[in-house]
Formats: C-alpha cells, structure tokens, sequence
C-alpha cells in the first residue's frame, strides 16, 4: 500500500470544493435565471429536482464502477461531464437545456463521493484518516458557503452567462490539479488500474449489500432530514413563526452553516483519537435534538437563538468525520467505491423528501414544525446509530469468543 499523503488530500479537498460549487451553482443562480430563461421558480425548481433524481440513481452504480475502473479515471471522467455542462448552458441558455445540464450534472456529482472516500480510504495513512475526512468534508462545506457571493458577483458584473461560464472554469482547474504526472492522485494503488501494486481482491465476489450497509444508508438519509431542515428552511420559519426579522434569522443561519464547517474539523481530530465513532455520533445528535428543541419553543430571541443555532451547527458538524468512519469500517477491502457510493444515496434520498415535507408545514402555517421535524429525525438518527454501536460491540465479544 502507496500512502500518497498531503498532495493527495489536497487534491481531494479541491475536487470536493468544486463538487459543492457546482451543486449550489444553479441555486445560487436563482435570482438572476429567470431573466435569463424566461421561466418561473417553479421550472428552476423542477431542474433542481432532476439534479437530485439522477445523482440518488447514479450513485451506487458510479460506486461500482470506481472499483472496476480506477477511482481516478471516474473522477477525471466527472470532473470534466460536469465543467462541459454548464459550458454547454452559458453557451445556449435555455430551460429545455437546463434540464439537460441539470441531468449531466447529477450524473457527475454521482461520481466524486465514491471516487474521493476510496481514493483516501487507499492513500491515506489509518491514523490521520478521519482528520482527512474532516478536511475533505470542510472543503465541500467551504464551496457552498462561497458560492453564492461568488458567481452573483460575477453575474452583477459581467452577465449571468459568464458565471454559468466561471462554473466550468473552477472544474477545469481542479481536471488539471488531478491530471499532474506523479501527484498525489497517481500514487495512490488503485484496484481498477492494470498494472497496479498489490493484490486485486475479488471485488466481484464481495457481499456489499449487508445489514450494516443499509443501517448506514438509513442513518445518510435521517442526517440529511435533520440538517436541511435548518439549511433550508429555518429562515421561513423563524421569520414566519417566531416573527423575526429577516436579518436575524440570516444571522442564525450564517451561524449555524460557519460553526458545520468549524464541528467538522473539530470532529476530524476526534475521529482520530477514539474506535467508539457510533458514540460520539450519537452524543452529539442527542445534543443538538435537546438544542433544536429550544428554538423550537420559541423561547430564544436575537443573540441568545443565534449562539444556539451556532452550536447545533458545531454539534452536526462534529459527526461528519465519525460518520464517513463507520462508513469505511463497514466497506468490504476493495469495494471502498461501491460501499460509499451506496451508502451516499441516503443524502439525495433525504434530499428529495425534505423539501416537500418542510414546504407542506410551511404552507400549512406550521412554522415550528419544520424545527420539530428536525428533533424527531435527530432522535431516530441517535436510536439509530446507538442500536448500531450495541450490534458492533456484541458481535466484536462474539469474534472473540470464537477466536478462544
């Protein structure tokens, strides 16, 4: 085994930032693309669906063939499919095309979280890998957080067209970070490629669909549920429910989002320095329901809500290392790719279901409910991951039983 090290998790870091970028591209976009399309929110919000459609059927299947053919060719692959498609609509916008890029780029987002967790699961050393985790996880959470003062920048300068445009540029710019001869993507042993270092495992034999896979997949889309609920839509409901005005529920969100990024690379040490990943996931979502639980009574006003909704953001943040852990403790050697490609479905699932369900308690003037919502989905993902910590630990006694 190759460890490829910083130029590898750089490399990855990179890929992952531009990854988020181009997903938050088009929701970015959304105040200046009517004008440029000649349709309503409700047609932009239509191709935002067919983004997460593809990316939640792809994602399994990308995850196979990260395995097959090499977690590098794929991501180049991705990278590339990605940049063209917003080329291709900055060159002829139009709503017919939008769903065409939207489709294009789900299928390319269905590449880079089985591509980048295998190839960092390959080429990063045991003990510095949930700080690597956490470092790639930061990086995609660092590209949604700038993307919308970016491109709206520079749509307000040069034209809506020129920031679908700059989108392609950042993909290209990563294409070519990972395309360097030698760097840290190249050194990492791969599976797929002919000619690699080390054994190939029976990849094709591996029993991948275990009852530990789908408790993840399971635990993916209750996390999703859980946080999008406040990313999403805790803005309108503060302000609709609470009667906050609109720059104080802003606060809280910016709150909540800076404080995600900062829990993750607190998280990415811890990960590091306990076996116990389920735990810490579990004590941390069990703090973040009680704090959610706060805000949903209406109890918190102007700094005090936003110091609270700041440290749920820490809380959340915190499990992302632990969880993409127990993510790679459950993969199969060799089927790194299919595992988290698999498991990744769960966020494009929760996705799909969590608009609708927070937008229906909206229209039907349930503020709190959205609030209420996240606190129960936070405590099935704590039973969750508790029932799961318990099964692990019965059957590490069982193995060593056995072994005597």
């Amino acid at each position: 085994m190759r460890h490829a090290g910083p130029k590898l998790l750089t490399q990855i870091a990179a890929v992952h930032f531009v990854s988020h970028v181009h997903i938050m591209l088009i929701p970015a976009l959304l105040p200046v693309l009517p004008g440029l399309l000649g349709v309503g929110f409700i047609e932009l919000g239509v191709a935002l669906a067919v983004f997460n459609i593809i990316s939640a059927l792809v994602q399994a299947p990308l995850g196979y063939a990260v395995d097959h053919y090499g977690a590098r060719r794929v991501l180049k692959a991705g990278l590339l499919l990605g940049s063209l498609s917003f080329l291709l609509l900055a060159a002829s916008p139009g709503y017919a095309l939008l769903l065409v890029t939207m489709a294009l780029a789900g299928l390319a987002n269905g590449v880079y979280h089985p591509a980048d967790y295998a190839l960092l699961a390959k080429g990063i050393e045991p003990g510095r890998l949930g700080r690597s985790f956490s470092l790639h996880t930061f990086a995609g959470f660092l590209g949604s957080a700038v993307t919308p003062a970016i491109f709206l920048g520079i749509a307000a300068v040069l034209g809506t067209r020129a920031a679908l445009a700059a989108g392609a540029v950042f993909g290209a710019a990563a294409l070519l970070l990972i395309s360097i001869p030698g760097s840290g993507v190249y050194r990492v042993a791969e599976v797929g490629n002919k000619g690699c270092a080390g054994p190939v495992p029976a990849t094709g034999r591996v029993r991948l669909f275990t009852p530990m896979i789908g408790v993840l997949t399971v635990l993916f889309i209750l996390l999703n549920l859980s946080t999008s609920a406040i990313e999403k839509f805790s803005v309108a409901a503060l302000v609709q429910g609470q009667g906050l005005t609109l720059t104080w529920a802003n606060t809280g969100l910016t709150a909540f989002l800076l404080c995600s990024a900062a829990g993750v690379l607190c998280g990415g040490a811890l990960a590091d320095r306990t076996r116990r990943h389920g735990l810490v996931a579990a004590m941390a979502f069990a703090l973040a329901a009680a704090l959610t639980a706060l805000v949903a009574l209406g109890v918190l006003w102007d700094w005090a809500l936003v110091g609270v909704l700041g440290a749920i953001g820490l809380l959340t943040g915190i499990i992302a290392p632990s969880r993409d852990m127990l993510v790679k403790a459950a993969a199969p050697p060799g089927a790194e790719g299919k595992t988290f490609g698999l498991v990744s479905t769960g966020f494009n699932i929760g996705g799909a279901i969590g608009p609708v369900v927070f937008g229906w308690l909206l229209d039907r003037g349930l503020p709190s409910g959205v609030f209420v919502a996240s606190v129960v989905f936070m405590v099935l993902t704590v039973g969750l991951t508790l029932a799961q910590e318990v099964f692990m630990a019965r059957k590490g006694r069982g193995a060593l039983r056995y072994q005597r």
